[in-house]
């Protein structure tokens, strides 16, 4: 028989997946706007268009059920102010961990942005030590399956360069992540998933914008020319993909979820092959697979944790 619990754990594993899926196919569309536009503005555009994608379907959404079902929206809108005050933080960090990540396509391959960027794979369960969060020894497991499988897939071992600005700036970026996936974990139970991410998405963009006034030059022209990529990763990378994230991190584990979003460079690669024909080598493929049995093996530690726990209430 079906669990509940296996139900829901099911849907924000599927969730996640395509959070994933989203992010590693707009990775591209990252390194192509900055080709044009600089950190700041190609950020503070594309989150606020992530922002613009939410706002009306929240409108739609609550005035529907203003009149359909005015007690679903009470208790919805009770929240309200909850998930304002939990955004703001939430905002502030995802501000930080994107522009940090968007600068350090100035100094670094993408490839070793998208391994050096996955650590908070890692870094996520060391973080919930700290806040006294058991971690399974299975889960952890996991982890480093995952952190090998990053490294066969994005790090050429014929070709290793030394540490520059880039990679510790990808390496700060991980950092924040880490601490955004956690924050996520905290707050979605509490809040209203939508508003949680349109309310990060205000804050970042917002930031981002002011940063841009303060320290770039933006023009009309370099903005037009990063248009396709800002479109692409603002409505997809933020609109649909941060929602999911924080609606799936509901159903799911802070470890296991981090380690299914780190599949974005899974994706990425997965992508590049299918729409830009480039060809997988076998190191490549091996991480690849490495990285699926991580989070094939992590649903399983989930599972034997739950089958545990029933048992204990059933005696």
């Amino acid at each position: 028989m079906t669990t509940q619990a296996t139900k829901t754990s099911l849907k924000g594993v599927l969730m996640l997946l395509l959070t994933a899926l989203i992010w590693g196919s707009s990775f591209v569309a990252q390194s192509v706007g900055m080709e044009s536009v600089e950190a700041f503005t190609f950020n503070g555009i594309r989150t606020l268009m992530g922002a613009a994608v939410l706002t009306p379907f929240v409108l739609i959404r609550d005035g529907l059920d203003r009149r359909r079902a005015p007690e679903r929206y009470a208790a919805r809108a009770a929240t309200y102010r909850r998930t304002i005050l939990c955004g703001i933080p939430l905002g502030i960090v995802l501000c930080l961990a994107s522009n940090f990540q968007q600068f350090a396509f100035n100094y670094s391959t993408s490839g070793k942005i998208a391994f050096v960027t996955a650590l908070y794979m890692f870094l996520v369960p060391i973080f919930g030590l700290v806040i006294r969060k058991r971690v399974p020894a299975l889960t952890w497991l996991c982890v480093v399956m995952g952190f090998i499988g990053l490294g066969f897939l994005c790090v050429n071992p014929q070709d290793l360069s030394s540490i520059n600005f880039g990679d510790i700036l990808a390496g700060i970026c991980a950092v924040f992540y880490a601490v955004q996936i956690l924050m996520v974990e905290r707050f979605s139970e509490r809040c209203d998933g939508v508003m949680l991410s349109l309310t990060q998405f205000v804050v970042s963009g917002v930031l981002s914008c002011l940063l841009m006034f303060l320290t770039e030059t933006p023009e009309a022209s370099a903005i037009r020319a990063a248009m396709v990529p800002m479109l692409y990763s603002g409505v997809l990378s933020c609109g649909v993909a941060y929602t999911l994230q924080i609606v799936g991190q509901k159903y799911t584990e802070a470890t296991v979820a981090s380690l299914i979003m780190c599949l974005e460079s899974v994706f990425g690669v997965l992508c590049g092959a299918i729409v830009l024909h480039e060809v997988l080598s076998v190191q490549e493929i091996t991480g690849c697979v490495i990285m699926f049995a991580a989070i094939v093996l992590s649903q399983l530690a989930d599972r034997i944790r739950f089958g545990r726990g029933k048992r204990k209430v059933e005696n």
